[in-house]
């Protein structure tokens, strides 16, 4: 790597932090059931610890999402505890996530439910999510919605389209001057025959709708198995549209597996799409990354460091695209000069790069090895295992 490339690389990691989510250090399963860990966080302090010791390996995991009825089980008064713990654990509260999936009311649905008293109650929920996050000084609030019907008839479409917008706007106009809405969307599960936000272009017409703070959120296991995502990308991109991103990988569907372990070259395009869009306009792109992950069978700490050092090391790639020099093949269809310049930035070694720019920060080169070494997973293991073993978790 030339001394060039090397400034690249550490003006990119300078720039880059990726948000971990609360729930990926807690015991979670898949519809068939769970599978228990010893050392998995029961508590919202435990999480806070766990996701201390990840920015503490990796140098850029700074915040941690939060889920409202997880996290904060009293609402806004939960909030001073939680800056508390944020504050002994060396992390911020990050995107705020409101619950209107969980709770038997939503059965049929929340923002898009037939009853006005459950639409009602899940704005409100939304609302007080709004208030949590102005509380706690954190800018986005990340929705998402299980709404949707499995059979033909069952729902009525464009007035579920209509109580959606209706809800969306009213939620706007609590934000604060520096808060944002993210709309994410997903084309099915756990509603088979019609999902409310299906795809990023309803995403993309609700949050237009919602108001100039509503942006679109990309789960990129949200997706159908053969869609461009950095497309999506890039026309939100185009249209401003683009507020953040919930990073996993898939095989099949929304499968929440550790990023980049399927597919590290989608991820890679991803990036490129927006550091292209940055280079063209010579803007930052206002972006939240953030992770969504359902740590079932890696230990979860190893598994959050491994996703966060593997995102540290693409985006490192992605800035390593010569710009100018792919520019110009595009423009003159040298097909495969264009594709050789992007892949050459892919197949480059950003490894020892990443090692430096670790030291230089004052963290460990390779942080997997450095919390293996810690000793920490053992401790949280034997204070927490017996606990974990019988199935006992506490949102406290």
């Amino acid at each position: 790597m030339t001394s060039r490339q090397h400034d690249i690389v550490f003006r990119a990691l300078d720039s880059f932090s990726i948000e971990t989510p609360s729930w990926g250090y807690a015991n979670t399963g898949t519809r068939f059931g769970k599978f228990l860990q010893p050392g998995a966080a029961g508590t919202t302090e435990e999480k806070f610890a766990d996701a201390g010791q990840v920015h503490r390996f990796t140098g850029c995991a700074p915040t941690v999402a939060l889920h409202v009825l997880w996290d904060l089980p009293e609402g806004l008064a939960s909030a001073a505890l939680v800056e508390e713990m944020a504050a002994r654990h060396g992390v911020r509260p990050g995107s705020i996530n409101p619950n209107v999936f969980q709770d038997q009311l939503y059965r049929h649905g929340s923002l898009g439910n037939p009853d006005a008293t459950v639409r009602r109650a899940a704005a409100a929920h939304i609302q007080e999510s709004i208030e949590i996050a102005r509380r706690l000084r954190s800018r986005d609030i990340s929705l998402w919605f299980a709404d949707g019907s499995n059979f033909p008839g069952t729902a009525n479409i464009r007035h579920r389209r209509q109580w959606f917008l209706e809800n969306l706007q009213a939620a706007h106009f609590r934000l604060g001057p520096e808060q944002r809405l993210l709309v994410e969307y997903k084309p099915f599960e756990p509603a088979f025959y019609h999902t409310d936000i299906a795809d990023w272009g309803m995403a993309l017409l609700l949050a237009r709708g919602a108001g100039p703070r509503a942006k679109v959120l990309v789960d990129t296991g949200h997706h159908y198995q053969t869609q461009n995502i950095e497309q999506i990308v890039a026309w939100l991109l185009a249209e401003g549209m683009l507020g953040g991103f919930h990073f996993n990988d898939r095989r099949y569907a929304d499968d929440d597996l550790t990023l980049g372990s399927i597919d590290p070259y989608q991820v890679f395009r991803i990036f490129h799409e927006i550091l292209l869009f940055e280079w063209e306009t010579g803007t930052r792109a206002d972006i939240a990354y953030m992770v969504d992950q359902s740590h079932n069978l890696k230990p979860k700490i190893e598994e959050m460091i491994q996703t966060v050092a593997t995102a540290q090391e693409l985006y490192a790639k992605a800035a390593l695209v010569e710009h100018e020099k792919l520019a110009a093949f595009q423009k003159r269809a040298h097909l495969i000069d264009a594709e050789e310049c992007l892949k050459a930035a892919f197949a480059s070694d950003v490894r020892p790069a990443v090692a430096e720019w670790r030291k230089s920060k004052g963290v460990a080169p390779d942080p997997l090895r450095a919390f293996r070494d810690s000793g920490y997973q053992a401790r949280v293991e034997a204070e927490r295992g017996e606990r974990n073993r019988a199935g006992v978790t506490s949102y406290a």
